[in-house]
């Protein structure tokens, strides 16, 4: 009976957006977060009849059994979400579609949007640094402030100086390094709020070119986009449409416990 299987791959697949669902809602309070969402296509057809019709005769609809649901994409969606001020000066906020890059403990280049920077002590001196320790790039490769900084100041394009203590200049220490990409949601997700390039993504576009809206927002950090209420409202829809699919099972079940019982 073709019911009880098209009904499991609903209940399948509906699992896998309640599960995308929750992870929204577990990084709700997530720093640069971007939520998810489940697309889904139907599966083969079966075709009873064909769909011919000479000299008026023969079906000009087809009669065509479905077979399910499956999943198609888990898109992201990377829309800026609420910029919140924190007053640090090592937080930064992108306002627009570029990520920060940085490079991770194997020394490989991962993007990201949260910038709940730090400085850490390391051989070069204080370096700014992600909250796992990874370093942020800037034009000269890795950021080191130096010894003694007083004030850390970024601009709007990225640019940053330092002012050292007793010193009344600011020293230049290069642009924050800033990528975009052609398709983000091609992007790999592969934890602690960073992602890597895929074939899908396509190769990241490096620097702010003319026409580009991105603003960098000092002592301000970017909350995570992920809708509440939105969620709440699609888990819900999950829930029932979960709900009905296991109806149709035990539908099926009913009438093949009826065929079963057939008597003469």
């Amino acid at each position: 009976m073709k019911a009880m299987w098209s009904a499991a791959s609903g209940m399948k697949n509906l699992q896998l957006e309640i599960d995308t669902i929750s992870n929204n809602l577990a990084n709700v309070n997530t720093t640069g977060f971007k939520g998810q969402r489940v697309e889904f296509q139907d599966i083969m057809y079966e075709r009873m009849t064909q769909s011919d019709q000479i000299d008026n005769e023969g079906n000009p609809v087809p009669i065509e059994i479905g077979h399910g649901v499956m999943t198609s994409a888990t898109l992201r969606d990377f829309t800026i979400g609420n910029l919140q001020q924190t007053g640090s000066q090592f937080d930064l906020a992108i306002n627009g579609d570029h990520f920060f890059e940085v490079i991770d403990a194997n020394g490989n280049t991962r993007y990201t949007k949260d910038g709940t920077f730090k400085i850490a002590a390391t051989d070069a001196g204080p370096t700014l640094v992600t909250s796992d320790g990874y370093y942020v790039q800037g034009s000269d490769g890795n950021i080191v402030l130096g010894e003694n900084v007083e004030e850390f100041t970024v601009d709007s394009l990225g640019n940053m100086l330092v002012k050292r203590t007793g010193e009344d200049t600011y020293e230049d220490l290069g642009q924050l390094t800033l990528s975009k990409f052609v398709n983000p949601a091609g992007l790999e997700a592969v934890g602690k709020n960073l992602f890597k390039e895929t074939d899908a993504s396509g190769a990241p576009i490096v620097g702010l070119e003319e026409g580009d809206n991105t603003e960098i927002w000092q002592g301000f950090i970017e909350s995570s986009n992920v809708q509440v209420v939105d969620e709440m409202i699609n888990l819900i829809t999950a829930q029932r449409a979960y709900e009905i699919n296991s109806k149709s099972i035990q539908t099926a079940d009913s009438m093949l416990e009826v065929a079963n019982n057939l008597k003469r």
